[in-house]
């Protein structure tokens, strides 16, 4: 995984760990500026992406989010991976809801400044079943943050992301961004004990390391959130934990060193309804349940 920066070990993290499920530590300082992208992603691009709305964790990346449903007075939400939980990391099957929280969030504005610190008071969903995602439920709403800070939410996409399309994926804890596409969709994604379902694969620019985890992956002509990063494949290995492998639907098992994968949000909004409330039984919500 893009392993999180583990609070315990983050003196040692800075200095080489690597991502892990896809948990990932990082390599090092990361540089400030974005990934260079390709003309044509640049042509089509028809809104800028930047930090605003992102935010940084201890050891993770993360954005505040909002449904196509969410009203401005709603409490602000909070997305990042379900391996980023404070309480570790949640076992295959487990899926944990309504979980109290007091995790503070960085936000940070376009330029990547941390201008204001976001509190959690629950912990909405977690799970690392079929997905990587956290959803936490801040003590504050889109308008009080509109209002405050001049910075709006990151929508989520409610339709499946498209093969080729241009994203960047924008890590609050690092401040920085990738550029690259999505290269296409993988049936399972198996790493150690962990199996995502339809994961998204980046073309090899979008290469992520520890402490990215969470970070949203952004379409770079819409702006919306289709997916959020979780891992890569670091040393080669066939389906351990920072070394996922990409199996279909015959069970063949490919392994792709040095490629980074996502986990698709576009099921979310549908699990939550007014007011932002979790409704995991709702019509059309696939996430897993407890």
């Amino acid at each position: 995984m893009n392993k999180p920066l583990l609070a315990a070990l983050s003196a040692v993290a800075t200095i080489g760990l690597g991502a892990t499920p896809a948990l990932a530590a990082p390599h090092g300082p990361a540089p400030q500026t974005a990934a260079p992208h390709s003309a044509k992603a640049a042509k089509s691009a028809a809104v800028t992406v930047d930090f605003a709305g992102t935010v940084s964790l201890s050891n993770c990346s993360g954005s505040v989010i909002r449904f196509p449903g969410s009203a401005d007075t709603d409490p602000a939400l909070v997305l990042t991976n379900g391996h980023c939980l404070e309480t570790g990391m949640p076992s295959a099957g487990q899926v944990i809801t309504g979980q109290s929280s007091s995790r503070t969030f960085g936000l940070l504005n376009s330029a990547g400044s941390k201008i204001a610190t976001l509190r959690a008071n629950q912990v909405v969903y977690s799970t690392m079943t079929d997905t990587d995602v956290t959803i936490y439920r801040t003590t504050t709403t889109y308008a009080a943050i509109k209002s405050s800070y001049g910075i709006s939410p990151l929508t989520v996409q409610d339709t499946h992301p498209v093969a080729g399309t241009a994203i960047k994926v924008v890590s609050g804890y690092w401040k920085r961004i990738y550029s690259c596409n999505v290269d296409g969709f993988v049936y399972r994604l198996k790493e150690g004990d962990w199996t995502f379902k339809d994961s998204v694969r980046y073309t090899s620019a979008c290469n992520t390391i520890g402490g990215t985890s969470g970070s949203p992956v952004i379409d770079a002509t819409t702006g919306k959130v289709v997916a959020v990063n979780n891992t890569g494949n670091e040393d080669g290995e066939r389906c351990t934990v920072n070394n996922p492998c990409e199996v279909d639907t015959s069970g063949n098992v490919t392994v792709r060193q040095g490629i980074n994968y996502a986990q698709e949000t576009y099921n979310i909004p549908a699990c939550f309804t007014t007011g932002n409330k979790l409704n995991l039984s709702a019509a059309g919500c696939t996430l897993p349940k407890p």
